[in-house]
């Protein structure tokens, strides 16, 4: 039905997140339209962000330095560390403008049944960062799942003796991720947090 060329680039479009084979065929097809320039420049701006972007030795989270520019923002407050799963998670917090100190990104949640447990993730660090003291805070920001529910007790478990351990508000859906709730459900959330007991 596709050339080869086309059929490849339509296989590999199909494995992005949230694009089907119709969407897949359309980008495949519209991308053919472009001038060549700017299918390259996107190619090079796929390239030079998987080269180059990596992760925060401090939080984890995205960056092209060792340390991020929010860990290494002297207007932050080190006394909160946000915990969240993923690197999407930061995105969407700092969009609310609301949350000012620095975060932890664990890379995932637990999962026995995918074979994540906690020594996947990037718990010691967090742990390292709160013992060598300083943090007076550490809000669990981690989506409302089976796995997220089993990951928040572990780390605050871990955590309690240390600081004070809080979880965001479930203004957030069970189930749902905080990539997609929008800016006023993620700050009553921040704002409604509360201590692990």
């Amino acid at each position: 039905m596709y050339t080869p060329p086309l059929a490849r680039l339509i296989e590999q479009l199909q494995r992005l997140p949230g694009i089907g084979p119709k969407s897949a065929q359309r980008l495949a097809l519209y991308l053919l339209s472009r001038p060549r320039e700017e299918v390259t420049a996107l190619a090079h701006a796929i390239l030079d962000c998987k080269e180059q972007v990596g992760h925060c030795q401090v939080c984890g989270y995205l960056s092209v330095d060792p340390i991020c520019e929010i860990c290494r923002n002297p207007d932050r407050d080190d006394s909160t560390i946000c915990v969240v799963c993923d690197s999407r998670d930061v995105i969407a917090l700092e969009k609310t403008r609301e949350y000012w100190g620095k975060y932890h990104v664990l890379g995932g949640v637990i999962s026995p049944m995918q074979g994540i447990g906690p020594d996947q993730l990037n718990i010691p660090t967090l742990v390292q960062r709160v013992v060598k003291g300083g943090v007076k805070e550490v809000i669990l920001a981690i989506n409302p799942t089976v796995e997220g529910e089993t990951t928040t007790f572990y780390v605050g478990k871990l955590l309690k003796e240390f600081t004070k351990v809080t979880r965001i508000a479930f203004g957030i859906p069970i189930g749902g991720d905080l990539e997609y709730a929008d800016e006023m459900t993620l700050i009553k959330a921040i704002e409604g947090r509360q201590e692990l007991q």
